[in-house]
């Protein structure tokens, strides 16, 4: 089983630890300077913050049960950024501010959309095989 102490697993470590400071910390000036205006859609961001959070420390195994954390807050994320993405784009004025998940995470580049899928490829990938 490969582990995400180095290479590749690193790597997605390391994404998922941006994202989460960055989800986290922009929706918390958000929420403390501008709740008002958009509270869904910074309160959704906060959310996905803490969701980063969660698949940061899974992947990078840390805890009693990482990859079980790993696979809900990677699972959930999945849920949330389809979710939110076809809102969003369904109808722009639910949420009158953008959210991480936004037009399935437009504003970053489409990493939100992507990594998810990187995620469950990468915790189906190493999984523990039977011999």
């Amino acid at each position: 089983m490969s582990s995400t102490r180095s290479g590749a697993g690193r790597v997605l470590v390391a994404v998922y630890g941006v994202f989460a400071l960055a989800a986290t910390a922009r929706s918390l000036v958000q929420l403390l300077t501008k709740a008002s205006e958009a509270p869904l859609a910074y309160t959704l961001s906060a959310l996905a913050g803490l969701v980063y959070v969660a698949a940061t420390l899974g992947l990078a195994e840390v805890g009693p049960s990482p990859r079980r954390l790993a696979w809900a807050a990677v699972c959930f994320e999945l849920v949330g950024v389809l979710t939110v993405g076809t809102l969003t784009v369904l109808d722009a004025e639910l949420f009158p501010d953008q959210t991480v998940w936004s037009d399935y995470g437009a504003g970053y580049g489409w990493l939100p959309l992507v990594l998810p899928f990187v995620g469950i490829a990468w915790l189906w990938h190493t999984r523990p095989r039977e011999v």
